[in-house]
């Protein structure tokens, strides 16, 4: 049998479930960077979430690091709150975990449990906008909601 929701379909259900009244948003432009989603949305770079897959080095396990448009992360930073050395995941490895492509990586709606951090910077806006599924899909969220329904724990990540 198919699956035949769409995975900004299957992002809306995870926030409908998890008791939030936004939509997503399917733009003509891509949203595929940050910048790009900044200025298809009109916010700050800031305000953009950047969904980042990584796996870590010794137990293979995904890792999900929600980071403002504006930071890049530190690695070595990061694997002190994770607890192990992480590096980007591979494509393949993105897509099996998460159910969405590189460029399309929602907070929610995964299609395995990932563990899930958050930059701290993102506190700093009234309001976020994260991917939904696709390069095209975004949807609006407070920070504290986002923390909210990923159980995500924040951290510094740059």
């Amino acid at each position: 049998m198919t699956n035949k929701t769409s995975s900004p379909e299957r992002v809306q259900r995870a926030l409908n479930q998890a008791g939030l009244d936004t939509l997503v948003h399917e733009l003509p432009a891509s949203t595929r960077t940050a910048k790009a989603a900044a200025k298809a949305v009109g916010c700050q770079v800031g305000q953009i979430v950047k969904s980042l897959v990584f796996r870590t080095q010794r137990t293979k396990q995904p890792v999900l690091i929600l980071t403002s448009g504006d930071n890049q992360v530190n690695e070595e930073t990061a694997a002190e709150w994770i607890g192990e050395k992480i590096r980007f995941a591979d494509p393949d490895f993105v897509r099996e975990t998460t159910g969405f492509a590189i460029g399309g990586v929602s907070p929610v709606g995964h299609i395995q449990q990932v563990s899930t951090f958050i930059d701290r910077d993102l506190l700093e806006y009234a309001e976020i906008w994260a991917a939904a599924g696709t390069p095209q899909a975004v949807f609006r969220i407070t920070p504290t909601d986002l923390v909210r329904i990923t159980g995500g724990k924040v951290i510094q990540v740059s």
